[in-house]
């Protein structure tokens, strides 16, 4: 096995030869645009959120029942078959308690974002969310939950059309 060098080989710049202009730089801000097409069946389940629903595809192949929705099954590589109505109520299948929100501020009571798996789809089929109207010290896997979904007046047809996710209190 070849030792690497001490020394990266190079051509060294100093802070005088830059000031004095002998190295060239070029600034340059791109004008970067992003566009994401939802496609046929995220396309349909963003639609669904908008009237409260939680929709999914079903694999007649291998019976599984896949949220979020896609046209083909990544296990048997069938494609999907219809359309199908389930249930906005689920369990936790994982979570955690964030102490630092999306835009990196720290909180005093964290957020409980958790994957749910979705009751109508099939095992291991969820979504991710946050979880709320719980202590944090009561959160549990296997947890049943249901959707808080936002007036209908305010959704807009995306995921965040769910408020939120509570605890079934029996």
């Amino acid at each position: 096995m070849k030792a690497m060098p001490d020394v990266v080989r190079g051509t060294p710049v100093n802070t005088k030869e830059l000031a004095r202009g002998k190295v060239f730089t070029a600034s340059y801000t791109p004008k970067l645009r992003y566009r994401w097409d939802e496609g046929e069946a995220i396309g349909r389940y963003l639609e669904e959120f908008r009237e409260g629903r939680l929709i999914a595809r079903s694999c007649g192949q291998c019976a599984r029942v896949m949220i979020p929705p896609r046209m083909f099954c990544e296990r048997c590589f069938h494609s999907t078959d219809q359309w199908v109505y389930v249930k906005d109520t689920g369990k936790i299948l994982t979570f955690s308690l964030c102490y630092v929100s999306w835009d990196v501020k720290r909180l005093k009571q964290p957020e409980i974002p958790a994957v749910i798996e979705i009751d109508g789809a099939s095992p291991g089929m969820g979504i991710l969310h946050v979880v709320k109207k719980i202590a944090p010290g009561k959160v549990r896997v296997g947890m049943a939950v249901r959707a808080v979904w936002k007036p209908k007046s305010k959704r807009v047809g995306s995921v965040t059309d769910i408020a939120y996710w509570e605890p079934i209190r029996k």
